[in-house]
């Protein structure tokens, strides 16, 4: 039974901890899985431990001098807990990491070419394109421009762009509306979602705008200081009255408090 429900996630983080120099505890026990073709967001405030999930997942820890001490990840069943991040990125996962990271001095059609596979033909890499100017149809106006003179919204459909040509099998994004116009995000959160329903693309999105991300996910898990607070559906977790005032307007709550993962995981069930 467990071996079946392995194969239906493509990936499998199961109690991961993460050192910073060996002596900062980042991550406490963080188990999160993504079922195949889902769409799973990770919640939770500033510093939670969000990013770091990500990069635990991505394999760039080491580069911030962080190294995961405790815990297994899986990708389709195989163990990555200490592949290197291109061997992660050839297995098909792709980070479009925080803070819309394009090459500024070239168009988005070249942004798109530096980001292509080695090894991908032409007529590969020019399908690939158009399909990425069909999703984002501001880009394919804007495909000759330089990146750096695009607005905020199209240097993030230019990021996300440059990830779906690595033709991933998992897209992870840490916070793609961080600093864009409502209109904005509706706009590129409905663009995900097409891409999950048309491609069967399985996606991670972390985000501290819970209600665009709760709108287009399946399931959602709640990151507090570094742990895992919460996890249900959308819907159970829109309708919880902790989300609801902590994120979705009205007073603060304390998730200190909330100190029995498993008690409130059986109660969204």
């Amino acid at each position: 039974m467990q071996e079946k429900v392995e194969a239906q996630n493509i990936l499998s983080m199961n109690s991961v901890e993460v050192l910073y120099d060996n002596v900062m505890l980042a991550i406490k026990g963080v188990s999160v899985q993504v079922p195949k073709g889902e769409m799973i967001a990770l919640l939770g405030s500033n510093g939670a431990g969000k990013s770091t999930t990500l990069k635990a997942i991505s394999g760039l820890l080491k580069a911030e001098r962080g190294r995961i001490s405790r815990g297994e990840i899986t990708f389709q069943g195989t163990d990555i807990t200490e592949a290197l991040a291109q061997k992660r990125v050839e297995m098909g996962i792709c980070h479009v990491i925080e803070g819309r990271r394009v090459f500024e001095h070239l168009t988005p059609d070249e942004n798109l070419t530096a980001a292509a596979p080695r090894g991908m033909s032409r007529s590969t890499l020019n399908a690939e394109k158009e399909k990425i100017y069909g999703y984002f149809p501001r880009l394919a106006e804007r495909k000759n421009s330089q990146a750096g003179y695009l607005s905020g919204g199209e240097q993030q459909m230019l990021a996300i762009g440059r990830a779906l040509v690595t033709q991933p099998k998992l897209l992870m994004l840490d916070e793609p509306s961080l600093g864009l116009a409502p209109f904005l995000v509706e706009e590129i959160f409905g663009i995900l979602q097409k891409i999950n329903k048309d491609e069967g693309l399985s996606v991670l999105l972390v985000e501290q705008n819970a209600l665009a991300a709760l709108e287009i996910v399946s399931q959602g898990y709640l990151i507090e200081n570094g742990r895992v607070v919460m996890h249900g559906t959308a819907e159970a977790l829109k309708s919880n009255s902790d989300i609801q005032e902590f994120y979705l307007g009205g007073g603060e709550t304390d998730f200190h408090n909330v100190k029995h993962y498993s008690r409130r995981k059986r109660w969204l069930s």
